[in-house]
């Protein structure tokens, strides 16, 4: 099973934020979208969808 992430220091925030999620796409993409609705005020739908899976990278060792 191939691992993916995201990290919250790549795009760009009034925060800062740090936050950085690795696991399955479903599961990476289940809790990026409600940390992005939670965190940053983000409102659910195809845009914040599209955001997020264009955001999607291999995971890197130290997370793998």
């Amino acid at each position: 099973m191939s691992r993916v992430m995201i990290d919250c220091r790549k795009v760009p925030s009034d925060i800062g934020c740090t936050l950085t999620v690795a696991g399955t796409e479903e599961e990476v993409l289940t809790v990026s979208t409600a940390h992005a609705i939670a965190t940053h005020g983000e409102v659910d739908g195809p845009e914040l969808q599209e955001m997020l899976r264009s955001a999607l990278e291999p995971a890197e060792m130290s997370l793998a």
